[in-house]
């Protein structure tokens, strides 16, 4: 089921979660609001969540990705707790070539599906 409530019959990957909003408040030393927390409580994920760690062969600053690679790791470790803390079980994507990771990730999401 999506956050939304829609029934799906197939994995729906999602880049950011509300969790990330929660992390990234943390990151930068703000409060989480108590709808924040909410949110990231009542609108679950599946219980699995691929975390992307750092990869400083190639990483790249531009347009979009602002934070330098210091930053971007503890980023990455900041998200990491925060998942975590709300109860998801992490699968660390490997540094490997775009086509093995999303074949790792459809085959790992199977495997969660079958679970």
């Amino acid at each position: 089921m999506l956050p939304s409530g829609r029934e799906v019959d197939r994995p729906v990957f999602f880049d950011r979660g509300v969790v990330d909003v929660v992390g990234y408040l943390r990151l930068v030393g703000l409060s989480t609001p108590k709808h924040v927390q909410d949110a990231a409580e009542v609108f679950r994920y599946n219980r699995i969540a691929f975390v992307a760690p750092p990869w400083k062969e190639i990483y790249q600053r531009d347009r979009e990705r602002k934070q330098d690679f210091a930053e971007a790791v503890r980023t990455y470790k900041t998200i990491v707790t925060t998942y975590v803390d709300y109860g998801y079980e992490l699968v660390e994507m490997p540094r490997d070539s775009i086509e093995r990771r999303v074949r790792f990730a459809l085959d790992e999401s199977a495997r969660s599906i079958e679970a």
